[in-house]
């Protein structure tokens, strides 16, 4: 069967070799194989028996014909430097000393380099896929080289963007997950890993859904390397800061990735308002007020969320921060307030509505009942009532989770309401109209209902 098979390929060869020999050479269009028509054939020919030799497992003689054509003609062909690869894997994979499988992994990284001298301008397999195949394997032969590995990954990657406008996300997970690796064995700091997240993390947006799988690979790794830790930025930051303190970039960067690992020392909130006072935003003051929240400094949570109401234009947005000043209004027990914002909210509510407005105003009408007496403070469940009502549908879309306890509340608002007797007595005839008087329900138009 062995005879059969090289009596079949030494056919095929003398075929290719016939029609190799009726070329005409002189043609332009062969003129990147060398000089003269001479010239030309013989590197042609040479290129076909570096494939034919590989085939026939001759690497020896293989290697010979590819030393001629990467020194007489590296332009010719990009088949040149795919048969080089299959030739030197081959040779490594059947190295005899660790010596020898160094010396032909050296040979295989070289044919990438000689590759990117000749091809790297390349329309579709330029530097950006010679510098991503020369990484991927840099890290199979040479993983010990840990720091050879990272900088064949930078230089891949610098070449994505460079060509592309982004790297890989595949590329970019396998990069930081070694990079990572490194970190958890001593060999970069953890400003490595911070830069290396933070540079990268935009090439992940808007990726396509095949993609999201190296898009939590990445996040995973960061999460679980630890060198974002607090105690790691603040140590890292404390220094940049005390040497520079009027650099908005390491206040913007320390606030960012404090916040991301959800810090709640002295030193994030410091950095967090040194860096809003240098560059004042509605999205700031949104963060920073949450992160006050976090810690139940209403007072201070309160006065980022008018900062970033300040500075918002948006209806929506502006709606979505007076619903929070409201909401922290009623934590620290100024109904007054977290009714004005609330009531602001429905002055200009976007198409939707807003059911958390109706449904905290609600509450806030039932607490300002505390202040009322007899049939008037009775009176003001049926304004709580109505906005739940009014609430209920709104949240079914907007806040599901709370649905269940707008119906309970409206359930127990409904047994409130006066008696019929009550009714009776103060001469009112179940859906009459009538006007509140009484707690910050004051003013408000609603229907008589007598509890039965």
């Amino acid at each position: 069967m062995k005879r059969i098979k090289l009596l079949f390929t030494a056919v095929l060869s003398i075929a290719g070799l016939t029609a190799t020999v009726a070329q005409d050479f002189s043609d332009p269009r062969f003129a990147k194989w060398g000089e003269t028509p001479e010239e030309r054939r013989e590197n042609y020919l040479n290129s076909s028996f570096l494939k034919e030799e590989i085939n026939n497992h001759n690497f020896n003689a293989a290697a010979a014909y590819l030393q001629k054509l990467l020194a007489k003609c590296p332009k010719a062909s990009e088949n040149i430097y795919a048969n080089g690869v299959r030739l030197y894997k081959q040779k490594i994979n059947r190295a005899q000393t660790l010596q020898e499988k160094k010396m032909y992994v050296d040979s295989l990284l070289l044919i990438y380099d000689i590759r990117l001298e000749n091809y790297a301008s390349h329309p579709k397999r330029g530097k950006d896929y010679i510098l991503e195949r020369k990484a991927r394997e840099y890290l199979t032969y040479k993983e010990s080289d840990r720091e050879g590995v990272r900088k064949a990954f930078e230089d891949a990657i610098a070449a994505q963007v460079e060509v592309l406008g982004a790297a890989d996300p595949e590329v970019l997970a396998i990069y930081f997950k070694n990079l990572c690796d490194d970190y958890s064995n001593d060999l970069v700091d953890a400003m490595e890993i911070v830069n290396a997240y933070e540079t990268n993390a935009k090439y992940f947006e808007n990726i396509a859904p095949d993609k999201l799988e190296f898009k939590e690979q990445f996040e995973s790794c960061f999460g679980m390397s630890g060198a974002a830790s607090c105690e790691n930025i603040e140590k890292i930051f404390s220094k940049k800061i005390a040497d520079n303190p009027s650099d908005e970039k390491n206040y913007a960067q320390a606030f960012a990735l404090m916040k991301r690992a959800k810090c709640t020392s002295d030193f994030f909130f410091m950095v967090g308002e040194k860096y809003y006072a240098l560059s004042p935003s509605s999205n700031t003051a949104m963060l920073l007020a949450e992160s006050f929240q976090n810690v139940k400094n209403y007072e201070k949570a309160n006065q980022y969320l008018r900062e970033a109401l300040s500075k918002a234009t948006d209806l929506v947005e502006r709606e979505n921060l007076l619903v929070r000043v409201g909401t922290l209004e009623m934590a620290e027990n100024d109904h007054k307030g977290a009714v004005e914002a609330f009531n602001a909210v429905l002055k200009n509510e976007a198409e939707d509505g807003d059911g958390l407005a109706y449904y905290f105003l609600a509450q806030c009408y039932v607490a300002g009942a505390g202040n009322c007496t007899g049939f008037a403070k009775d009176a003001t469940f049926w304004a709580a009532y109505d906005l739940l009502q009014k609430a209920i549908p709104m949240l079914e879309t907007q806040q599901p989770d709370l649905v269940e306890n707008a119906k309970t509340l409206a359930a127990s608002y409904r047994r409130a309401f006066p008696s019929a007797e009550e009714c009776f007595f103060n001469e009112l005839k179940e859906g009459s109209n009538y006007t509140l008087n009484c707690g910050f329900a004051a003013g408000t138009t609603t229907k008589v209902r007598c509890r039965q």
